[in-house]
């Protein structure tokens, strides 16, 4: 059997730098030490880092609850109202936010003041997304489908500033945008994916078109990993999500010639190895 791994699979620059800094904290900072929300979307990451005397605030009335300490901001980043707040009970803050996605809220924090509404393209329970429109003031919303975007007044909107989620399926954004640009005249549209989750879902779906199965490993929370699969499965029948080795069902690819491998980008290094060594040992 021939393994193919993407070269693109694995750890992206925003999340190993907020990895990273809580690791780094770990080791230099004195009393304890929160993250708000999971640091990245990956359960393995995370509870080692709880083992490692990390607390993960699950929740803004656990947030409420601390007096002292430090917060890692995690990669997705927060609304602005989670800084002041934390800025106002006087706790630390250590900003693990992925630089792509601070540029997003730059962005709209600087058009929303410029008087335009904004559309923000992604899935509105993701926590970045949730960060994102927490920068966009009164004037914004968020939109996946064309069913969402279709339920908008464009009417009542004279300039529209367009961004999306930085891991967003980078086809489905050029067609939400051509709709938008059909329902108003004044519309500037900023493509906020990150170059390393587009160039992540081309190489995950030349690979596919190539393969006779295709593993696609990250947590089942990664919105990254998510699309990933979607892709992957559009080009291959025989594509299978895991989290770790123990998901993978090894007799699936018994009758298989070529096996691909791609990793979303909160998938630590050592489990696609694990996976890839273990696919080529048994066959």
């Amino acid at each position: 059997m021939e393994v193919i791994k993407a070269k693109t699979a694995g750890f992206c620059f925003g999340v190993k730098r907020a990895v990273d800094t809580v690791y780094e904290q770990v080791s230099t900072c004195d009393g304890p030490i929160y993250t708000y929300g999971p640091i990245i979307h990956n359960e393995e990451v995370v509870k080692d880092l709880e083992s490692k005397g990390v607390i993960v605030l699950r929740t803004e009335e656990a947030l409420d609850e601390i007096t002292k300490g430090t917060v890692v901001i995690r990669s997705h980043g927060v609304e602005k109202r989670i800084y002041d707040k934390l800025e106002k009970k006087g706790i630390r803050i250590v900003d693990a936010t992925c630089p792509f996605v601070k540029k997003i809220h730059n962005i709209v924090r600087k058009e929303s003041a410029d008087g335009k509404y904004i559309l923000i393209i992604g899935n509105p329970e993701h926590p970045e997304v949730t960060g994102i429109r927490g920068w966009a003031g009164s004037e914004a919303a968020v939109v996946q489908n064309a069913e969402d975007i279709n339920k908008i007044d464009f009417s009542k909107k004279e300039k529209i500033c367009v961004v999306s989620q930085t891991t967003f399926n980078y086809n489905k954004f050029k067609d939400l945008v051509e709709i938008i640009k059909k329902k108003s005249y004044d519309v500037s549209v900023l493509n906020t994916i990150c170059n390393a989750t587009k160039e992540r879902q081309m190489e995950a779906q030349s690979i596919a078109e190539s393969v006779d199965a295709m593993i696609v490993i990250g947590d089942k929370h990664s919105s990254n990993t998510q699309k990933l699969f979607e892709i992957c499965r559009k080009a291959c029948n025989n594509t299978y999500y895991i989290q770790t080795l123990d998901d993978l069902d090894l007799n699936q690819l018994g009758s298989v010639e070529t096996v691909g491998i791609t990793a979303g980008a909160s998938t630590p290094n050592n489990i696609i190895e694990e996976v890839q060594n273990n696919v080529r040992i048994i066959f």
